[in-house]
């Protein structure tokens, strides 16, 4: 298994922290991470979970396959809760 990418350091995947995350998430997709650890995000809303979803996308579009690590329990219920829990795992 690939080693998971240290750079990316979210304490948050909310509406006000998503563009940021978004852009971190993609420089480190363009850079050859395929494993994002998540187990510093303390708090989460359902942009956090369209930022995974586009995460996924980006990582699909380069040819890649992206995988989560540590995804905190609320962000793993808002996903099953919008039936994308699949794609997050």
């Amino acid at each position: 298994m690939a080693e998971a990418n240290t750079m990316l350091s979210l304490d948050a995947l909310t509406f006000q922290s998503a563009r940021g995350a978004l852009e971190q998430g993609c420089a480190a997709i363009a850079a050859g991470d395929t494993v994002f650890d998540l187990g510093g995000v303390k708090a989460a809303d359902s942009s956090g979970v369209a930022v995974l979803l586009a995460w996924q996308r980006r990582a699909r579009v380069a040819g890649r396959r992206l995988s989560f690590i540590n995804v905190p329990q609320n962000v793993q219920k808002l996903a099953a809760l919008y039936g994308v829990d699949g794609l997050i795992q």
